[in-house]
């Protein structure tokens, strides 16, 4: 079969990527509060038949320490992203159903109970994005008064994810046969006792959920350092990444599918989807138009707050139209360099770099016609820089509309995307193997 695009949605708990877009008159404002905004949100996304629906954990609001700042975003109130996705998968029959559980602030057991629940509740399309967790203010609401470093969170990360995996093992899968005449509910030989004891976690088993739909739901992960790129490599199944260049995309690309071989595994078992954002109009500039109005939407003093928040460096000091300051991110945050881009060579003012970081954070921002993006999105796919897109519509419901109503059919046109979903389970349509049982063949 050709090899085709694949597409996740990112969408934050107000539904726009871009942090000022909620002020448009058309744009979704009450997502955080209001289930049927979703399940407006996810019979668009199964209508256009795209992969995925992913929703991050932001556990608590960036930047509490600021509230005259925070205010001016919708993200400071949402739903938990669990119990939303488990609520939409009554309403939707495709499309896949992925959520951020941050290990740093979580126990293996609870991540696979609940992962393995929304699979079985969805009848195989869960997905589990693997993260350490960023936000600082995350560890005072956990009796810490900082963040784990760096490092340390990915040792506990390695031996989180091989916890799960084990439990979603626990039962093979015929072990529940539910024998009313002889009163055999499940075949005692066909459990496994987990048993894990490892230098962070101490867990007896079996989970008390029966083996998911798809094995394993789906795993993303969405680190680009070092330490997330070993993991991505041994553990994941879908990375999510930022690149806002044709080379760096390739760059990465390459290093992430080359490490894939030592771990026993091909190509084609990891499916990976840079972050785009589109502003598509019927001409070049009427796209551009729409972005400058995005733009203007968001307080300069917010961005720069936001932009501090990203890089761990307090900006807000520096003169909004100088030159963006050369700063040295916190150690901890991951992966830098993205942000250091905005300071050098001073090619953006502190203004720029600001607004530009609320727009699309560090990932590839496409402004065009139709047939434009579907030209770049071509040449990524091509060229060994992606296998998909993880796409950030700027603003709900239009940036989405436009995009499966304008740019699918163009990519269909030229057999990139299908016209509808090969199977069932998120695993079937991103082209994925179900993994087999460790402990019951």
């Amino acid at each position: 079969m050709k090899r085709q695009l694949k597409f996740s949605v990112y969408m934050q708990m107000d539904g726009n990527y871009h942090q000022g877009a909620w002020r448009l008159p058309d744009a979704f404002a009450d997502t955080g509060q209001e289930l049927d905004r979703w399940i407006e949100i996810a019979r668009l996304l199964e209508r256009g038949k795209l992969d995925m629906l992913f929703i991050p954990d932001n556990i608590s609001p960036p930047g509490v320490d600021h509230l005259q700042s925070l205010s001016h975003t919708a993200r400071a109130v949402g739903f938990e992203p669990l119990t939303l996705l488990s609520a939409l998968a009554s309403v939707t029959s495709h499309l896949g159903l992925a959520a951020t559980a941050a290990t740093t602030w979580n126990e293996p057991y609870i991540v696979a109970r609940m992962f393995a629940s929304l699979d079985q509740l969805s009848r195989g399309r869960a997905g589990w994005n693997l993260v350490t967790g960023r936000n600082p203010e995350d560890a005072k609401n956990f009796s810490r008064s900082e963040h784990v470093a760096h490092e340390n969170r990915y040792a506990r990360a390695e031996e989180f994810v091989d916890v799960v995996r084990g439990l979603w093992d626990s039962y093979a899968d015929d072990a529940v046969v539910r024998n009313k005449t002889t009163g055999l509910f499940f075949e005692p030989s066909k459990v496994h006792l987990l048993e894990h004891v490892g230098e962070h976690f101490q867990v007896k088993g079996p989970l008390s959920v029966a083996r998911p739909p798809q094995g394993h739901p789906v795993i993303v992960q969405a680190g680009e350092s070092e330490p997330a790129r070993q993991l991505a490599a041994r553990a994941a199944d879908v990375v999510f990444t930022q690149q806002s260049s044709l080379k760096s995309a390739q760059t990465f690309y390459s290093d992430l599918k080359g490490r894939l071989a030592r771990y026993g595994r091909d190509a084609e078992s990891l499916v990976v989807l840079p972050g785009l954002s589109l502003y598509i109009g019927r001409t070049r500039a009427e796209a551009e138009e729409k972005y400058e109005q995005m733009q203007s939407l968001t307080p300069p003093e917010f961005a720069v707050r936001q932009l501090s928040l990203l890089l761990g460096v307090d900006l807000s000091e520096h003169p909004l139209d100088a030159p963006m300051p050369k700063v040295a991110p916190s150690a901890t945050r991951a992966n830098p360099e993205r942000w250091l881009e905005y300071s050098r060579d001073g090619q953006m003012t502190l203004r720029q770099a600001a607004l530009r970081a609320t727009a699309a954070k560090a990932h590839w921002v496409m402004k065009g016609t139709p047939k434009e993006i579907a030209d770049h999105i071509e040449e990524w796919f091509t060229g060994d820089a992606a296998d998909g897109f993880n796409l950030l519509p700027p603003y709900v419901p239009g940036s989405l509309a436009e995009f499966i109503d304008l740019v699918l059919p163009e990519l269909r046109r030229r057999g990139l995307f299908r016209t509808d979903y090969e199977g069932k389970t998120l695993r079937e349509n991103l082209g994925l193997r179900r993994p087999s049982n460790r402990f019951f063949q």
